[in-house]
């Protein structure tokens, strides 16, 4: 048997390994976690907006702390924190194999892939951190953003840099709710499994919370267009103060409402996609 064959039938040992139950799994306890992670801002949210609880910050660092005021707190954030490096894992396997469906192994397939593993590699380190007790990666959304921000404005180009990044946040979050509205998750949904009624409530879930995210990413990526227009870093806002921005608008809390039940919405259609997501 030469090296050829021998490469061969070892790459398609990996992609079997890599398609197995263990990174079924992996997008399980991932999926599962990004739910609750969505379900606990959400209500955050919907505290704000109902004049409840204005102190707590309504992002993953007041999400983590809700958690970890909770009885077996500390397990939780643990379980939290590995399920996260378990979708980290998950996506790098799609960058190395490919993901699901016709397109699942274009370059452009891939290239996304990559973005989700390193993302959700960052956020695993963050709850880890958390857990951990070392401060779960550096404070709230609000102020990581801004020192972000003015970080890079300080860089030749940084104003540039910072607008072409909220460009891009704007329009992944165009990109996110667009295809909400289109139903596109259902591609990768084993809904045969599923009855009419569940189907039913799971479109509701994945529409109304694709929708709310991608709304609440557009808006993050806007104020970081107008923090590099204006020059001014205090001008990008987190997840906690983009969310209360909703608030101020002519519609008052009831958009914050809105928004915020829909990213319940999204963290149930996480536990959904955790179900019966084609992996």
């Amino acid at each position: 048997m030469n090296a050829g064959v021998l490469a061969s039938n070892g790459k398609a040992e990996a992609e079997r390994a890599a398609r197995g139950s263990g990174t079924r799994w992996a997008a399980k306890a991932g999926l599962t976690a990004r739910g609750v992670i969505y379900l606990l801002v959400g209500v955050l949210a919907l505290q704000i907006a109902f004049g409840e609880d204005k102190k707590q910050q309504a992002d993953r660092q007041g999400a983590l702390a809700e958690l970890s005021a909770k009885p077996f707190g500390s397990v939780l954030l643990w379980a939290l924190g590995v399920g996260l490096v378990g979708m980290a894992l998950w996506r790098l396997s799609e960058v190395a194999f490919g993901s699901v469906g016709p397109e699942g192994r274009t370059a452009k397939k891939r290239l996304l892939a990559l973005v989700r593993c390193a993302f959700y590699s960052f956020v695993a380190y963050s709850v880890l951190a958390f857990a951990a007790g070392s401060g779960g990666g550096g404070g709230s959304s609000d102020e990581q953003s801004r020192d972000v921000t003015a970080r890079l404005l300080e860089v030749p180009g940084g104003q540039w840099i910072v607008g072409v990044a909220g460009v891009a946040v704007v329009v992944a979050g165009v990109w996110l709710g667009a295809r909400a509205l289109m139903r596109a998750y259902r591609d990768k949904l084993r809904l045969g499994e599923m009855s009419s009624r569940v189907r039913r409530v799971v479109d509701v879930t994945g529409v109304a919370g694709g929708v709310a995210r991608g709304l609440v990413f557009a808006a993050v990526g806007a104020f970081a267009v107008r923090a590099a227009v204006d020059y001014e870093p205090d001008k990008a806002k987190g997840l906690d103060d983009t969310l209360r921005s909703f608030a101020g608008t002519p519609v008052g809390p009831g958009l914050l409402a809105c928004v915020a039940a829909g990213l319940v919405l999204f963290g149930l259609f996480s536990f959904a996609m955790a179900r019966w997501r084609k992996v």
